[in-house]
C-alpha cells in the first residue's frame, strides 16, 4: 500500500473542504489553540511511519485517554469492572446527567464522562500513586519518557469542570464511587490533559493493533481477550452519538477526544492519528473524521 501517496491525496482533499467547526472553548486552556493546526501520523504494524502536517506538535488528548485508563483498569480489576459499568453505546451526549440518572448510577459504557469517572475510581484505588502510576503506564505504552500531563490544561479543567462534578457526586449518591470525589476528579482532570503528539499517541494505541503487544518491544500489556473486547468498544462507543456514524462513513475502532485529535486502528494492520482542533456539534474534529474516512476509502480496507 502506497501510504506516502495516500496521505498527500487525503490532505490536498480534506484542505479543499469547507467543515464547520468551532474549538471546545469551555475548557478556556483549549480555547487558545490555534484552529488552523491539522496533523496526521499512521504507524504500519511492519513498523514504517507515515505523517503530514502538525503531527509531531503536541495536544491535550482529553477523552483519548479513556481508552488508556480503561485498559490499565482491566488489566488491574479483570471482569468484575464491569459490575459498575456497562458497554453499551450511549446515543446521548458525553457528559448527559440524565442517561446517568435513568440508569440508576451504572454508567452506560467506559468512555462517556460517567463512565470513565467510575474508571478513574478504580485506579485511584488499585494505583499506590494514581497520577504518576498512570503516566507510567502511558509512557510504557508509548515508548517514550516525554510524555506528560499539561498541567495548565488540568487546571483549566478543574475550574470549569461543573458538569462532571454534578456527575461525580450523582455517581458517589449511588455507591459507584468508592473514593472523595475531589479526589478522583483531580485524577480525572489530569488524564484528560495529557498531551501527545500524533506520532506518540499512534505508537501507543499500537498495543490495540497488535494483540496487546507493544509494538518497539514485544511485550504483552494485555491478553487478546482484553484487546478485542476494548476494539468492541471503541467501536461501538467510542465516539458518544456519532458512533453510528463514525462506522459508517470510517470502519474502524477509535476514539475522540475534544482536543481535535482521533485515533483509530486498524487491527494487524496500522494505528492512525489525526489531529485538527475545530470539532463538529458531536464534539468530534470535523477534519479528522473527513480525513479518517478517505483513508479507509482510498485503501478500499476497514474492518468491514
Amino acid at each position: 500500500m502506497n501510504y506516502s501517496k495516500i496521505l498527500k491525496e487525503v490532505k490536498a482533499e480534506v484542505d479543499l473542504l469547507e467543515l464547520e467547526g468551532h474549538i471546545a472553548n469551555y475548557i478556556p486552556e483549549l480555547a487558545k489553540v490555534d484552529p488552523d493546526r491539522f496533523g496526521l501520523h499512521l504507524q504500519c504494524i511492519d513498523g514504517t511511519h507515515f505523517d503530514f502536517g502538525d503531527s509531531q506538535m503536541k495536544f491535550s488528548i482529553q477523552s483519548i485517554s479513556k481508552v488508556l485508563s480503561m485498559a490499565l483498569a482491566m488489566k488491574l480489576e479483570g471482569v468484575a469492572m464491569w459490575e459498575r459499568v456497562d458497554v453499551e453505546p450511549s446515543g446521548n451526549p458525553f457528559n448527559s446527567l440524565i442517561q446517568l440518572e435513568h440508569e440508576h448510577g451504572i454508567p452506560r459504557n467506559p468512555l462517556i464522562n460517567a463512565g470513565a469517572i467510575v474508571i478513574a475510581d478504580i485506579l485511584v484505588s488499585r494505583l499506590a500513586n494514581p497520577k504518576v502510576d498512570f503516566l507510567t503506564f502511558v509512557r510504557k505504552l508509548a515508548g517514550s519518557e516525554e510524555i506528560d500531563f499539561d498541567l495548565k490544561v488540568a487546571e483549566s479543567e478543574a475550574k470549569t469542570g461543573f458538569t462532571n462534578r454534578a456527575l461525580a457526586n450523582f455517581l458517589k449518591a449511588n455507591f459507584n464511587l468508592k473514593n472523595e470525589v475531589e479526589e478522583v476528579l483531580d485524577f480525572y482532570f489530569h488524564q484528560c490533559s495529557i498531551a501527545m503528539t500524533c506520532r506518540e499517541l499512534a505508537e501507543t494505541f499500537m498495543v490495540f493493533a497488535n494483540h496487546g503487544c507493544l509494538l518497539h518491544n514485544g511485550e504483552r500489556m494485555l491478553s487478546a481477550s482484553q484487546t478485542k473486547r476494548i476494539n468492541a468498544i471503541m467501536q461501538t462507543c467510542g465516539f458518544y452519538d456519532e458512533a453510528g456514524e463514525f462506522s459508517f462513513r470510517v470502519g474502524l475502532p477509535g476514539k475522540s477526544g475534544v482536543g481535535g485529535g482521533i485515533a483509530a486502528i486498524h487491527p494487524q494492520q496500522y494505528s492512525v492519528v489525526v489531529w485538527s482542533p475545530p470539532l463538529n456539534e458531536k464534539g468530534n474534529s470535523a477534519k479528522g473524521m473527513a480525513a479518517l474516512e478517505l483513508l479507509t476509502t482510498k485503501t478500499g480496507l476497514s474492518i468491514f
